[in-house]
Protein backbone atom coordinates (compact mmCIF):
# COMPACT_ATOMS: atom_id res chain seq x y z
CA UNK A 1 0.00 0.00 0.00
CA UNK A 2 3.14 2.46 0.34
CA UNK A 3 4.30 1.34 -2.64
CA UNK A 4 0.81 2.18 -4.39
CA UNK A 5 0.52 5.41 -2.59
CA UNK A 6 3.74 6.67 -3.87
CA UNK A 7 4.60 8.83 -6.60
CA UNK A 8 5.52 6.22 -8.79
CA UNK A 9 2.65 4.20 -7.50
CA UNK A 10 -1.03 4.16 -8.87
CA UNK A 11 -3.11 7.18 -9.47
CA UNK A 12 -6.31 5.99 -8.24
CA UNK A 13 -4.50 5.04 -4.55
CA UNK A 14 -2.99 8.50 -4.37
CA UNK A 15 -5.74 10.38 -4.75
CA UNK A 16 -7.60 8.69 -1.82
CA UNK A 17 -8.75 9.75 1.32
CA UNK A 18 -10.09 8.82 4.28
CA UNK A 19 -13.71 10.43 3.46
CA UNK A 20 -13.14 9.21 -0.09
CA UNK A 21 -12.63 5.33 0.89
CA UNK A 22 -14.48 4.76 4.23
CA UNK A 23 -17.97 3.67 1.98
CA UNK A 24 -15.74 0.73 0.70
CA UNK A 25 -15.21 -0.27 4.41
CA UNK A 26 -19.37 -0.46 4.51
CA UNK A 27 -19.56 -2.32 1.11
CA UNK A 28 -16.74 -5.07 2.24
CA UNK A 29 -18.36 -5.27 5.46
CA UNK A 30 -21.35 -6.07 4.27
CA UNK A 31 -19.99 -8.15 1.59
CA UNK A 32 -17.84 -10.53 4.35
CA UNK A 33 -21.49 -10.87 5.99
CA UNK A 34 -23.12 -12.08 2.69
CA UNK A 35 -20.43 -14.62 1.76
CA UNK A 36 -20.92 -16.03 5.70
CA UNK A 37 -24.59 -16.09 5.16
CA UNK A 38 -24.00 -18.51 2.22
CA UNK A 39 -21.87 -20.26 3.52
CA UNK A 40 -19.18 -19.82 0.88
CA UNK A 41 -15.80 -20.17 2.63
CA UNK A 42 -13.93 -19.72 -0.43
CA UNK A 43 -15.39 -16.34 -1.18
CA UNK A 44 -14.99 -15.57 2.35
CA UNK A 45 -11.41 -15.78 2.35
CA UNK A 46 -11.54 -13.34 -0.67
CA UNK A 47 -13.65 -10.63 1.53
CA UNK A 48 -11.76 -10.84 4.19
CA UNK A 49 -8.65 -9.55 2.52
CA UNK A 50 -10.58 -6.88 1.16
CA UNK A 51 -11.69 -5.59 4.19
CA UNK A 52 -8.08 -6.38 5.69
CA UNK A 53 -7.18 -3.74 2.46
CA UNK A 54 -9.49 -1.31 4.16
CA UNK A 55 -7.67 -1.49 7.74
CA UNK A 56 -4.54 -1.58 5.56
CA UNK A 57 -5.26 1.92 3.62
CA UNK A 58 -6.39 3.62 6.14
CA UNK A 59 -3.38 2.84 8.65
CA UNK A 60 -0.98 4.26 5.67
CA UNK A 61 -2.92 7.36 5.10
CA UNK A 62 -2.43 7.71 8.96
CA UNK A 63 1.06 6.78 8.86
CA UNK A 64 0.98 9.45 6.19
CA UNK A 65 -0.08 11.99 8.52
CA UNK A 66 2.01 11.13 11.05
CA UNK A 67 -0.62 9.80 13.01
CA UNK A 68 -0.18 5.89 13.63
CA UNK A 69 0.54 3.25 11.94
CA UNK A 70 -0.74 -0.47 11.09
CA UNK A 71 1.77 -1.78 13.93
CA UNK A 72 -0.07 0.93 16.49
CA UNK A 73 -3.39 -0.31 15.53
CA UNK A 74 -2.29 -4.06 15.99
CA UNK A 75 -0.84 -3.33 19.37
CA UNK A 76 -3.96 -1.23 20.53
CA UNK A 77 -6.18 -4.42 19.36
CA UNK A 78 -3.82 -6.95 21.48
CA UNK A 79 -4.01 -4.55 24.41
CA UNK A 80 -7.71 -4.46 24.52
CA UNK A 81 -8.26 -7.70 24.18
CA UNK A 82 -5.95 -8.71 27.29
CA UNK A 83 -7.49 -5.61 29.11
CA UNK A 84 -11.12 -6.23 28.61
CA UNK A 85 -10.29 -9.88 29.73
CA UNK A 86 -9.30 -10.36 33.15
CA UNK A 87 -11.09 -13.40 33.92
CA UNK A 88 -8.70 -15.34 31.12
CA UNK A 89 -5.79 -12.61 31.52
CA UNK A 90 -6.25 -11.23 34.72
CA UNK A 91 -7.19 -12.68 38.44
CA UNK A 92 -11.24 -11.84 37.68
CA UNK A 93 -13.86 -14.77 37.24
CA UNK A 94 -16.76 -15.33 35.26
CA UNK A 95 -18.46 -18.00 34.05
CA UNK A 96 -21.53 -16.46 31.73
CA UNK A 97 -21.46 -14.81 28.28
CA UNK A 98 -23.62 -12.23 30.32
CA UNK A 99 -21.05 -11.73 32.94
CA UNK A 100 -18.53 -10.99 30.59
CA UNK A 101 -20.12 -8.58 28.44
CA UNK A 102 -21.47 -6.78 31.61
CA UNK A 103 -17.33 -6.57 32.40
CA UNK A 104 -16.59 -5.23 28.99
CA UNK A 105 -19.11 -2.67 28.86
CA UNK A 106 -17.77 -1.38 32.91
CA UNK A 107 -14.00 -1.53 31.38
CA UNK A 108 -14.78 0.10 28.14
CA UNK A 109 -16.72 2.93 29.84
CA UNK A 110 -13.65 3.32 32.20
CA UNK A 111 -11.40 3.43 29.25
CA UNK A 112 -13.26 6.43 27.36
CA UNK A 113 -13.27 7.72 30.68
CA UNK A 114 -17.04 9.28 30.03
CA UNK A 115 -17.69 12.36 32.42
CA UNK A 116 -19.75 11.41 35.20
CA UNK A 117 -22.19 14.06 33.58
CA UNK A 118 -22.79 12.08 30.31
CA UNK A 119 -25.80 9.98 29.18
CA UNK A 120 -25.60 6.73 29.11
CA UNK A 121 -26.85 6.49 25.19
CA UNK A 122 -24.37 8.81 23.91
CA UNK A 123 -21.75 6.68 23.17
CA UNK A 124 -24.07 5.02 20.62
CA UNK A 125 -23.06 6.34 17.50
CA UNK A 126 -25.76 7.68 15.54
CA UNK A 127 -24.38 7.29 12.09
CA UNK A 128 -25.14 3.52 12.10
CA UNK A 129 -27.60 1.90 10.87
CA UNK A 130 -31.26 2.57 12.51
CA UNK A 131 -31.97 -1.01 13.34
CA UNK A 132 -28.56 -1.62 14.70
CA UNK A 133 -28.70 1.80 16.58
CA UNK A 134 -31.81 0.49 18.26
CA UNK A 135 -30.47 -2.81 19.18
CA UNK A 136 -27.70 -1.19 21.01
CA UNK A 137 -29.43 1.59 22.71
CA UNK A 138 -32.02 -1.22 24.07
CA UNK A 139 -28.96 -3.12 24.95
CA UNK A 140 -27.59 -0.39 26.91
CA UNK A 141 -30.59 0.59 28.54
CA UNK A 142 -31.23 -2.90 29.57
CA UNK A 143 -27.34 -2.97 31.79
CA UNK A 144 -28.63 -0.50 34.12
CA UNK A 145 -32.40 -2.60 34.64
CA UNK A 146 -34.34 -0.52 32.38
CA UNK A 147 -35.93 -3.05 30.74
CA UNK A 148 -38.96 -5.47 29.99
CA UNK A 149 -39.34 -7.70 32.94
CA UNK A 150 -40.59 -10.79 31.05
CA UNK A 151 -41.22 -10.97 27.02
CA UNK A 152 -45.00 -11.46 27.51
CA UNK A 153 -44.73 -7.85 28.05
CA UNK A 154 -43.24 -7.00 24.85
CA UNK A 155 -45.94 -9.59 23.11
CA UNK A 156 -48.41 -6.80 25.01
CA UNK A 157 -46.61 -3.83 23.72
CA UNK A 158 -46.95 -5.19 20.25
CA UNK A 159 -50.65 -5.38 20.66
CA UNK A 160 -50.68 -1.92 22.07
CA UNK A 161 -48.66 -0.61 18.84
CA UNK A 162 -50.56 -2.12 16.42
CA UNK A 163 -53.24 -0.71 17.48
CA UNK A 164 -51.82 2.78 17.92
CA UNK A 165 -50.50 2.66 14.10
CA UNK A 166 -53.58 1.01 12.87
CA UNK A 167 -56.31 4.24 14.49
CA UNK A 168 -53.87 6.53 12.73
CA UNK A 169 -54.14 4.91 9.82
CA UNK A 170 -58.10 4.87 10.08
CA UNK A 171 -58.29 8.10 11.04
CA UNK A 172 -56.29 9.37 8.19
CA UNK A 173 -53.70 10.99 10.50
CA UNK A 174 -50.83 13.08 8.75
CA UNK A 175 -47.76 11.36 7.46
CA UNK A 176 -45.54 12.67 9.79
CA UNK A 177 -47.90 10.77 13.04
CA UNK A 178 -47.87 7.45 10.83
CA UNK A 179 -44.45 7.21 10.15
CA UNK A 180 -44.05 7.94 14.20
CA UNK A 181 -46.22 5.20 15.17
CA UNK A 182 -44.40 2.76 12.67
CA UNK A 183 -41.16 3.97 14.02
CA UNK A 184 -42.29 2.54 17.84
CA UNK A 185 -43.24 -0.40 16.00
CA UNK A 186 -39.72 -1.26 14.84
CA UNK A 187 -37.86 0.18 17.49
CA UNK A 188 -40.30 -2.27 19.58
CA UNK A 189 -39.04 -5.40 17.03
CA UNK A 190 -35.58 -4.56 17.71
CA UNK A 191 -36.05 -4.99 20.93
CA UNK A 192 -37.67 -8.05 20.86
CA UNK A 193 -34.78 -9.29 19.00
CA UNK A 194 -32.34 -8.68 21.23
CA UNK A 195 -35.02 -10.00 24.14
CA UNK A 196 -34.86 -13.50 21.87
CA UNK A 197 -30.72 -12.62 22.20
CA UNK A 198 -31.55 -12.12 17.93
CA UNK A 199 -29.31 -9.76 16.02
CA UNK A 200 -32.21 -7.52 14.27
CA UNK A 201 -29.86 -6.90 11.25
CA UNK A 202 -28.57 -10.04 10.29
CA UNK A 203 -32.30 -11.43 11.27
CA UNK A 204 -33.68 -9.26 8.73
CA UNK A 205 -31.20 -9.86 6.20
CA UNK A 206 -32.20 -13.88 6.71
CA UNK A 207 -35.72 -13.08 5.77
CA UNK A 208 -34.69 -11.19 3.06
CA UNK A 209 -32.77 -13.88 1.61
CA UNK A 210 -35.42 -15.99 2.30
CA UNK A 211 -37.89 -13.79 0.42
CA UNK A 212 -35.71 -13.38 -2.48
CA UNK A 213 -35.17 -17.46 -2.93
CA UNK A 214 -39.22 -17.67 -2.71
CA UNK A 215 -39.70 -14.85 -4.77
CA UNK A 216 -37.60 -16.22 -7.55
CA UNK A 217 -39.33 -19.84 -7.54
CA UNK A 218 -42.64 -18.08 -7.92
CA UNK A 219 -41.13 -16.51 -10.97
CA UNK A 220 -39.91 -19.75 -11.90
CA UNK A 221 -43.37 -21.61 -11.72
CA UNK A 222 -44.69 -18.81 -13.84
CA UNK A 223 -42.08 -19.08 -16.76
CA UNK A 224 -43.28 -23.27 -16.41
CA UNK A 225 -46.67 -22.13 -17.24
CA UNK A 226 -46.28 -20.29 -19.72
CA UNK A 227 -47.00 -17.44 -17.90
CA UNK A 228 -46.14 -13.40 -17.52
CA UNK A 229 -46.76 -11.40 -13.82
CA UNK A 230 -50.29 -9.38 -15.82
CA UNK A 231 -51.13 -12.78 -17.22
CA UNK A 232 -51.76 -14.54 -12.78
CA UNK A 233 -54.18 -13.58 -10.58
CA UNK A 234 -53.45 -13.28 -6.98
CA UNK A 235 -54.65 -16.42 -6.51
CA UNK A 236 -52.75 -18.36 -8.46
CA UNK A 237 -49.27 -15.78 -7.14
CA UNK A 238 -50.30 -17.41 -3.69
CA UNK A 239 -50.56 -20.65 -4.75
CA UNK A 240 -47.18 -20.40 -6.47
CA UNK A 241 -46.16 -18.94 -2.98
CA UNK A 242 -46.99 -21.75 -1.30
CA UNK A 243 -45.26 -24.25 -2.87
CA UNK A 244 -42.40 -22.14 -2.75
CA UNK A 245 -43.01 -21.98 1.09
CA UNK A 246 -42.49 -25.99 1.08
CA UNK A 247 -39.06 -26.27 -1.16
Amino acid sequence: MARLRSPPGCPWDREQTFDTIKSYLLEETYEVIDAIDRRDWSELADELGDLQLQIVFFSQLAAEEGRFTIADVLEAINGKLIRRHPHVFGDESASTADQVLKRWNELKAQEKGAAPSAGLLDRVTRSTPALVEAHQLSSRAALVGFDWPRFENLLEKLDEELGELEQARREGADPARVSDELGDLLFLVANMARFLKCDPELTLRQANRKFRQRFARVEQGLRERGKTWPQADLGELEELWQQAKTR
